[in-house]
């Protein structure tokens, strides 16, 4: 006997009907995949800050990156002729770099004020920026979204006064006497860099804003937290450090201006730092990551 059960058991399902079945299927399967992948990256995060803050202060990975961006060999050129830190990367880690400038140039607004702006400035800049973060995950610094160049001193209006470079949180800027950026990198052992020292200014105010979601940043402000606690623990490291005038003395204007010059310092003459103070120089390692030739 065939019953209504039997005649709707054997009634082909309709293609609109089969059609809406595979597209919930699929449609269920991309949003488990969604939630799988937000899981697993709450839980790597939450692991590595408790491994940054409680056991060790590095990354478990750094550089990850699906697609790598290439310079071209005019901006490639650029690099090579102005950083030494990148000529002493090996190949992969070069390719890395590159990617990290191009990232750069393409999402920063270039303005120039009474000068045009060049490759060498849109390199150059980017560039300090991506060495300063190289050993950080964190490369692109939110409170930076333009780059402005004059072609030397300028007036600023902050405090009314002629500057080489500065600053602007309120702008989001970075303000540059082109003139003095190159001259920071013509002399590479003056501890002297206009574009590490504003820079450092820069990411030392995006990683206060990150902090709580951030390992890199948590890495960054921890270990200087540690470094200015070292320095006040102990006097005597901190009474010979001035007397060196191994720091230039704008360096003790305030906690920012220190950081700042102590990793202008760092970066510039990391042998005779190491060498001379140790224990304060592997602190700014720490810092930046840089475990890097010639750090």
């Amino acid at each position: 006997m065939i019953t209504i059960h039997t005649i709707l058991t054997l009634a082909p399902i309709k293609e609109e009907n089969v059609f809406e079945v595979w597209v919930s299927a699929i449609l269920t399967l991309v949003l488990l995949g969604v939630i799988l992948v937000l899981g697993l990256k709450v839980l790597f995060y939450f692991f590595e800050m408790a491994y940054v803050e409680y056991i060790n202060k590095k990354l478990f990975i750094n550089h990850v990156y699906f697609r790598k961006r290439k310079l071209t060999k005019s901006q490639k050129s650029i690099l090579k002729n102005n950083f030494k830190f990148y000529q002493n990367l090996p190949l992969k880690y070069q390719s890395f770099f590159e990617h990290r400038v191009c990232k750069i140039i393409n999402e920063i607004e270039f303005i120039g004020k009474e000068i045009k702006v060049s490759e060498d400035m849109k390199v150059i800049s980017s560039a300090t920026l991506v060495k300063l973060t190289f050993g950080l995950r964190d490369y692109k610094i939110e409170s930076v979204e333009r780059i402005i160049f004059y072609p030397e001193e300028f007036y600023s209006q902050t405090n009314d006064a002629y500057h080489k470079g500065e600053f602007n949180l309120g702008l989001k800027a970075l303000v540059f006497s082109w003139q003095d950026v190159l001259h920071g990198y013509e002399i590479e052992d003056d501890n002297l860099n206009l574009a590490i020292h504003e820079f450092t200014h820069a990411i030392h105010f995006y990683y206060m804003k990150v902090r709580r979601t951030s390992t890199s940043a948590a890495i960054f402000l921890d270990a200087f937290v540690e470094l200015t606690k070292m320095l006040d623990d102990n006097p005597e490291l901190k009474i010979k450090l001035v007397k060196s005038n191994f720091l230039r003395d704008y360096a003790y204007t305030n906690q920012f201006e220190f950081l700042s010059v102590i990793i202008e310092t760092f970066i510039e003459s990391p042998q005779q730092f190491k060498r001379d103070f140790p224990a304060i120089y592997h602190k700014v390692k720490t810092m930046l990551g840089f475990y890097f030739k010639g750090y």
